[in-house]
Order: structure tokens, then C-alpha cells, then sequence
């Protein structure tokens, strides 16, 4: 079985190369993650976002500043290469929609999509018309409401309404149940806590329930650290410490 030679005339144009690489046909701007080009053929340069001259782009389409120092604008023209870790990446297609999606897993996007924070911790909203490009554990699957989904297999959803937290509370109720509580041993996992979608839309998962990466998720608590009082620091450090202990043991 022969392997083939790409150049920059026969990578696909805004496609897949393979399960794990998309190749984007860059004739203007694109926003993309730090860390997930692996290759670029063409003019093509890098900015952070903090560039002057993309003041009026960043204005228009990049509002989440917990995650601004994790994005750059690529330039240009040529074929860039996007892949994250040997993840499945697939491209998705926006039409005046509304996408929410686990902020490590967002790729890159076009400027015509809207990027703000989601109200949900460790997720991104796209609004508008264009293309993003995603990564995900496993390949993707789409499913409608009304639907509980474990918390590490949800990838986001689109068009329908925040999802709740749903918890088994016959579980919480129980010795071990508290005993996870108090000294965070282990986590939840999917049986005991979900996400309740209801309400029209799609939900989207991927075919495993390891994250990612955990860095978004303490990208979000240090963001809300600002807002909690001396009182709540002291809590929020025995907490630490009993956790870390636990740990340990």
C-alpha cells in the first residue's frame, strides 16, 4: 500500500487530508489555535491577536478575552494545515447558526463566525455563516433532544438551549456519594452527573469520554478567581488541599 506525496497543488482544497489533518485553501484570514498548524504551503504569516492592524478583526469577531492569548490570525495565501495530536478533525458548516463547542477542541474558524464565551465553563459559541474547523476524540456524532450526555462526550451543540446539569441524586444521597463531595475523590463520571439537553437543536459527541485536555477547564476557574472574596479564597484553598491530599494518599 503506497503512501502519497502531497504538494501544494494536490492538497485537498478546504478538506480533509486524512481522518487526522484538514487543509485549509487560505486566500485572506483565518483564526486559528495555537499549537494545531503543522505545516503551510504559500504566503502565509502568523499575528497574535494583540496586532494592531487586526484591531477592526478582532473588534468584529473575536470576543472571549480568557482565550484570546490562546489564538493568532494566519495570513495570507496557500494551503494551511491544521491537525491536533492524531484527534479526528472534521470541518463544519455554519448557516446564519448559533454552535457551542468545548473551547480545547475549536481549531479555527472563519471571520465571518462570531467567537464569544459561553455561559457553560470550558465552551465557545460560533454565530453566523462560515466554516470551523473542530478536533475530537473518536468521530463525531449528532443527536437531537431531548438527551442526557456524559460531560466528557459532549463536544457542543447547536441551535437549542444551554443544557442543565442533571445529578442521580440516589448516588449523592450515598455514603461514598458524600464522602466524593467533600474530599473530590475520583471526579463524576457520566453515571451520576450529565448534561440535560431539551428543547429543539443538536448535540454533538464524541466516541469517548477522556477530555481532551484539562487546561481549558482551569483556564475558566482562574478567570473566575477575580470575583470570589478573601472568605471564598480561604475555602477554595482547604478545598485544594483536601483534594491534593486525597490524591496523595
Amino acid at each position: 500500500m503506497s503512501t502519497p506525496t502531497f504538494t501544494a497543488a494536490t492538497l485537498p482544497s478546504n478538506d480533509n487530508v486524512n481522518p487526522y489533518a484538514f487543509s485549509v485553501d487560505l486566500n485572506g484570514r483565518w483564526f486559528a489555535q495555537k499549537g494545531k498548524m503543522i505545516a503551510y504551503y504559500g504566503r502565509i504569516r502568523f499575528e497574535a491577536l494583540s496586532a494592531g492592524p487586526l484591531d477592526a478583526l478582532v473588534a468584529a469577531s473575536f470576543h472571549s478575552p480568557l482565550y484570546a492569548q490562546d489564538w493568532i490570525v494566519a495570513e495570507g495565501q496557500g494551503k494551511l494545515l491544521l491537525a491536533d495530536r492524531g484527534f479526528d478533525v472534521n470541518s463544519f458548516d455554519l448557516d446564519e447558526g448559533n454552535l457551542t463547542i468545548r473551547a480545547g477542541n475549536l481549531l479555527a474558524f472563519e471571520p465571518g463566525l462570531e467567537l464569544k464565551q459561553s455561559i457553560i465553563p470550558g465552551f465557545l459559541t460560533l454565530i453566523g455563516t462560515g466554516r470551523f474547523v473542530a478536533a475530537s476524540n473518536g468521530p463525531v456524532h449528532f443527536v437531537e433532544p431531548p438527551i442526557r450526555v456524559d460531560p466528557q462526550a459532549l463536544l457542543g451543540w447547536a441551535d437549542c438551549p444551554s443544557p442543565c446539569h442533571h445529578y442521580d441524586h440516589s448516588y449523592m444521597r450515598g455514603v461514598l456519594g458524600a464522602a466524593r463531595m467533600v474530599f473530590g475523590v475520583g471526579g463524576t463520571s457520566g453515571e451520576e452527573h450529565q448534561f440535560d439537553f431539551t428543547g429543539e437543536g443538536t448535540v454533538l459527541m464524541q466516541s469517548s469520554e477522556a477530555v481532551m485536555s484539562d487546561d481549558v477547564m482551569l483556564r475558566d476557574l482562574e478567570g473566575q478567581i477575580g470575583m470570589v472574596g478573601t472568605s471564598g479564597l480561604q475555602r477554595l484553598q482547604q478545598s485544594i488541599s483536601q483534594r491534593l491530599s486525597a490524591e496523595r494518599q
